[in-house]
Order: C-alpha cells, then sequence, then structure tokens
C-alpha cells in the first residue's frame, strides 16, 4: 500500500487589508511555512490568507483552511503562533477544530497548548479592559472631561469657523491621548516599545483610535508625539 505524503494546508494571517495588498509580513509567512515544508518533506495542497480587519470577528479563510485540512486528513500550517499566541478567538477556534496543526515558529504546540495560550489571552484581555475603564473612571474622577460636547460636528452645525472646528478637534484628540496615557506608559514599562509592538497591544486589547479604528504604525507614532514620550 502506498503511503500518503505528508500534506499542508498554509494558513497566513494580516490584519489590515493594506498588508494584505502591499504583502507587509505575508512574504515572511510564506518563507516560513515553505521552509517548513522542504524540511519536513510535505506537500502544500492549499493556501489561505486572512486580512483581518476591527470590524470583523469571523475568520473564513481560517474555516476554509480548517475545512479543507479536515476533508484530506492534512495538517494545518501556521508560520507564527507566537503571534497569535494574545488572540483568543482564533486559537479556540484552532483548539475545537478536531484538525491537526503545526507551527513554523512553535513545533512543539499541540491542544493543549493552544488551550492554554486562549485562556491566559482571555484573561489578559479582561484584565487589560478592566484596568483600562478604572483609568478612565479615575480620569472622570479628577475632573478630566473624557468627551466635548463642542466637538468638531456641533461646531460645523452651529456654523463655525474651520478655526474653531480645529481646535475642537485638537482638544478632543488630546483628551483621548491622556485617556490612553496610562496604558501606554504600562506597555513601555514591560517591554513594549516599538511602534508596530504598541499598535499590535492596543488592537489585542480592545482599546480604540479616537476615531473608533484599529491601531496602526502611524497613529501610534502621532498618539506618541501628542503625548511628548
Amino acid at each position: 500500500m502506498t503511503l500518503m505524503p505528508f500534506r499542508l494546508v498554509a494558513y497566513h494571517r494580516v490584519s489590515t487589508a493594506r498588508q494584505g495588498r502591499s504583502g507587509l509580513g505575508l512574504a515572511a509567512q510564506e518563507a516560513a511555512i515553505k521552509t517548513l515544508a522542504r524540511d519536513r518533506g510535505a506537500e502544500v495542497i492549499g493556501t489561505y490568507t486572512e486580512t483581518e480587519s476591527g470590524k470583523r470577528s469571523d475568520r473564513p479563510q481560517l474555516l476554509d483552511a480548517l475545512q479543507l485540512a479536515r476533508l484530506t486528513g492534512a495538517t494545518l500550517a501556521i508560520a507564527k503562533l507566537d503571534r497569535l499566541s494574545r488572540n483568543a478567538a482564533f486559537l479556540l477556534t484552532l483548539r475545537d477544530s478536531g484538525v491537526r496543526f503545526i507551527a513554523a515558529d512553535m513545533p512543539e504546540a499541540n491542544d493543549l497548548t493552544v488551550g492554554i495560550m486562549a485562556l491566559v489571552a482571555q484573561q489578559e484581555r479582561e484584565a487589560i479592559a478592566r484596568r483600562t475603564r478604572e483609568a478612565l473612571a479615575a480620569a472622570k474622577a479628577r475632573g478630566t472631561r473624557l468627551g466635548n460636547p463642542n466637538g468638531a460636528a456641533a461646531l460645523r452645525r452651529a456654523g463655525k469657523g474651520n478655526e474653531a472646528i480645529l481646535g475642537a478637534v485638537r482638544e478632543n484628540a488630546d483628551r483621548h491621548a491622556e485617556a490612553i496615557r496610562p496604558l501606554i506608559d504600562e506597555l513601555r514599562a514591560g517591554g513594549c516599545t516599538s511602534l508596530r509592538a504598541i499598535a499590535d497591544a492596543l488592537n489585542t486589547r480592545g482599546v480604540m483610535t479616537r476615531r473608533g479604528g484599529r491601531w496602526c504604525v502611524s497613529n501610534v507614532r502621532n498618539l506618541l508625539t501628542r503625548l511628548d514620550v
């Protein structure tokens, strides 16, 4: 009887549509899985790339990759499990899929490892969210205004000039930055110092930008400049 070759289904993940189009981070993930396949003498029978956004919690490409692996008996291959170690939804989906998996950067990981990672990720998310709420409450108790009834939209409706609108925008941005300052200080004290690392940490913790979006390198840079840190 001829044995089936070791087969892999590759799964890559990028965090924004811009990264998905530009290939930022994608080439490194592809290279890691190709190296893994070569070292294990495996055949890659399918490749799926997820472009996640802050407005979606589902992962259709992951589900499709798991389905192919399940139907063919292949193993799901992930380039960097450690980067996803704080993503509880991903880890729980992977743990509960019943599909074998292998991570290029953490080949010793198994179902137990992923289950523990998911529990830690959820606990950390809840703890950070609680500390963020407490910091905002403390700022409010000190008299810091966390909102502005005379914001840009209100000024436009009142027919105010551009100078007043820009002033309101700057004031709102300053207040938002000050509310986040304690969390930034905590992250940097914990060794999270690069712009990319801070953006990933803020996104992981569910902290939104002033406009309600996800953090990227450019708006983290603007935030740190506004905080003068």
